[in-house]
C-alpha cells in the first residue's frame, strides 16, 4: 500500500487527482499506475486501469490471475469492472469514496451475483494518509480559484 501511496504522490506532483495503484503477483510489483486523466486526455486513464495495463504487458496476458491490486482510493464502477475482467484475486483500497466508490460506498458492485468472477476486497488501508493527500490536493485547487 505504501508503493500505491508513492504513485498517488506522482499524480499529485503532476497536477492530477492523487490516486495511485499497484498490481502484485507473488509478492512482486508487476504494474504501477497513477491518475493521468488530464495529461493523457483520457477519461479511462485512472490509476487502476494504468496499473492493470502495465501488469498485463509485463506478463503478456490480459488475465491477471493470482494478482492483487492495491489502490489508494475506493474504485469507481469502471475500475471495479476492469478488476473483475482481469480476474484479479483481491483488491485492497485506502480511502472510501462517498460519491463514486463502487465497492462499498454507493454500490456493492463486487458482490453482484451476475459477475462471472469474484474478487475479495477490503478497504480502509492507509485511509488517513490517502484522505489527507486528496484533501490537500483539492484545497490547493480551491485556493488557486480564489486568488
Amino acid at each position: 500500500m505504501i508503493e500505491a501511496m508513492n504513485m498517488a504522490k506522482l499524480a499529485f506532483d503532476n497536477n492530477e487527482v492523487p490516486v495511485g495503484a499497484i498490481v502484485v503477483h507473488n509478492e512482486e510489483i508487476i504494474g504501477r499506475g497513477f491518475n493521468q486523466v488530464i495529461s493523457k486526455n483520457s477519461i479511462s486513464s485512472h490509476a487502476e486501469i494504468n496499473a492493470i495495463n502495465q501488469a498485463s504487458q509485463f506478463i503478456k496476458n490480459y488475465r491477471l490471475k493470482g494478482c492483487d491490486i492495491y489502490v489508494t482510493l475506493e474504485p469507481c464502477h469502471m475500475c471495479a469492472k476492469a478488476i473483475v475482467d482481469a480476474r484479479m484475486d483481491s483488491l485492497y483500497f485506502g480511502a472510501y469514496e462517498p460519491k463514486t466508490g463502487a465497492i462499498e460506498s454507493i454500490d456493492k458492485f463486487l458482490d453482484k451475483d451476475y459477475l462471472n468472477h469474484k474478487v475479495l476486497f477490503s478497504g480502509g488501508h492507509l485511509q488517513e494518509q490517502s484522505s489527507d493527500m486528496l484533501r490537500k490536493f483539492f484545497q490547493s485547487k480551491r485556493k488557486k480559484k480564489i486568488s
